[in-house]
């Protein structure tokens, strides 16, 4: 349900007061200890930021997709791990549930997902079947009133907070989509395990890690939406949205970066004056603001077509691509404008510059969303 545009701008002002009183002044110290601390995370559950996208109905804020793109903008002008906090939340972690649960599921779990009581996480990916979804080799065998899981889930962001799993499982068939599953497991539920935290290049503070299934029985009820096969199809769904969401994310660390650069090149001296004022430092501004605002409007077009009813799997990867490659890029030119400051710690950059890498990877690569936008552009032009 679309807010009323003070409603909407007191929400986004809130935002991005938060960011620079509350989140920008803490990013060192996450990255130091590789957590958010936990007056932060109660402070983002005052604010409802855990709930923008689950329905009113459910506790959430309800937000449109134009309305969620515009406040992850202001949430990506700080370190990515404050966003990864609330992310699953209002993405993978319950827009499975929202988009195919039951009643008695949405009930069960959208509430407490809205209010960060609960955190959810998405298990997809596993070691051999990340981009070749429909691979998965994890198994979910009817059993009396029930189903035993068994199978390995890898990279699975938030797991180690996660309360409840939506969990892709294949119920028939050796290989195939129509043979996957989709299944709500709840944390402390006898064989699921966790396997140690991953060291990762960047994004320290938020944490993924291996799920283990080994002989997990969860009762019938724990079937999504209470019908075999749909998993992959409902995956695919949440993925859309969740690449218009990097996408937005990715414009607004981009913006950050831009304004951390100019800021340093006003007050970098050499040669006499401000590098500010030498034209190839000015040419890399330009590039980044530039390619910064084509996909920020990529992304606003996109989430207004999505909103407005139409199928956006192809504007969607047209958005991820462009936005993740071109943050890269900035991130990149914000390092060079720093010179050598850019390579030490105590600067931004260097954090940022190994945070956005990850963007070209999950959700899809860069390289899948080619293949989905050949297949998509052919579609189209075929018909």
């Amino acid at each position: 349900m679309a807010l009323d545009r003070d409603t909407l701008d007191q929400l986004l002002d809130t935002i991005r007061r938060f960011v620079v009183e509350r989140l920008v002044p803490n990013e060192a110290r996450v990255a130091e200890e590789d957590r958010i601390p936990d007056e932060l995370v109660e402070e983002m559950r005052a604010l409802g930021l855990f709930g923008l996208t689950i329905p009113e109905a459910y506790g959430g804020l309800g937000l449109t997709m134009e309305e969620e793109v515009l406040a992850v903008f202001e949430l990506g002008r700080t370190s990515p791990a404050f966003r990864s906090a609330i992310g699953t939340n209002n993405g993978i972690g319950s827009q499975a549930i929202v988009l195919g649960g039951t009643e008695e599921q949405r009930r069960r779990y959208l509430p407490r997902l809205a209010s960060g009581e609960l955190i959810g996480s998405f298990a997809l990916t596993e070691p051999d079947a990340g981009s070749d979804a429909a691979s998965l080799r994890t198994l979910a065998v009817r059993d009396g009133d029930g189903y035993v899981l068994n199978g390995t889930k890898r990279y699975i962001t938030n797991a180690p907070q996660a309360g409840v799993f939506s969990v892709l499982a294949r119920t028939r068939g050796p290989e195939g989509e129509s043979g996957i599953s989709c299944f709500l497991v709840e944390a402390g539920t006898p064989g699921l395990r966790l396997g140690h935290k991953d060291r990762k290049m960047g994004q320290q503070g938020a944490h993924t890690c291996d799920v283990i299934f080994e002989d997990c029985r969860v009762p019938a009820t724990a079937l999504l939406g209470g019908r075999e096969g749909d998993g992959f199809k409902i995956a695919m769904r949440v993925l859309d949205k969740g690449r218009l969401h990097i996408a937005a994310l990715s414009v607004g660390i981009a913006e950050r970066l831009i304004a951390d650069a100019c800021r340093y090149a006003a007050e970098r001296r050499q040669f006499g004056k401000p590098i500010a004022e030498f034209q190839l430092v000015q040419a890399m501004i330009a590039d980044s603001r530039a390619e910064s605002y084509a996909a920020r409007c990529m992304v606003l077009d996109a989430a207004r077509r999505r909103d407005a009813g139409a199928v956006t799997t192809l504007e969607a990867s047209c958005a991820k691509l462009f936005a993740t490659e071109m943050v890269g890029r900035v991130a990149d030119r914000a390092v060079q404008i720093h010179g050598g400051a850019g390579y030490i710690a105590e600067y931004p950059v260097e954090r940022f510059y190994r945070d956005v890498r990850l963007f070209r990877l999950y959700e899809g690569t860069s390289q899948i969303q080619q293949l989905i936008i050949a297949r998509e552009t052919m579609r189209a032009m075929a018909g």
